[in-house]
């Protein structure tokens, strides 16, 4: 697997030997890929957010609800949907991080929890 789909999975690879009692709390939002008319009509009536992060760890800490985590692979920069949704979250309470790679990740993740600043 390569891109920021192997990247995903080598997060929640890590997040889930590091904090094996949260790793049902860290989960991801499958939004992207390609989907056909009628599947996207019956995901949007579902409920299904443009824009949404791409991971969410359901743990309230330092104040915030929940931690959002929208990976992007190298240079790859948000969608006008994704800027709008992380005001939303922002604005709700929760934190909201861009990682680009797993180290990104492990030190956003470790800050969130309290155990590195």
């Amino acid at each position: 697997m390569k891109g920021e789909a192997g990247l995903q999975s080598s997060c929640i690879e890590w997040f889930n030997l590091q904090f094996p009692k949260l790793k049902l709390l860290l989960f991801a939002v499958p939004n992207g890929g390609r989907r056909n008319k009628i599947e996207a009509a019956n995901l949007k009536r579902q409920g299904v957010r443009a824009g949404v992060a791409d991971l969410i760890l359901l743990f309230p800490k330092g104040g915030h609800g929940s931690l959002c985590i929208e990976m992007k692979y190298k240079k790859g920069t948000q969608q006008d949907s994704q800027k709008d949704w992380q005001r939303v979250a922002e604005a709700a309470g929760n934190k909201y991080v861009v990682c680009r790679s797993l180290n990104e990740f492990m030190k956003e993740v470790k800050n969130y929890l309290g155990i590195e600043r």
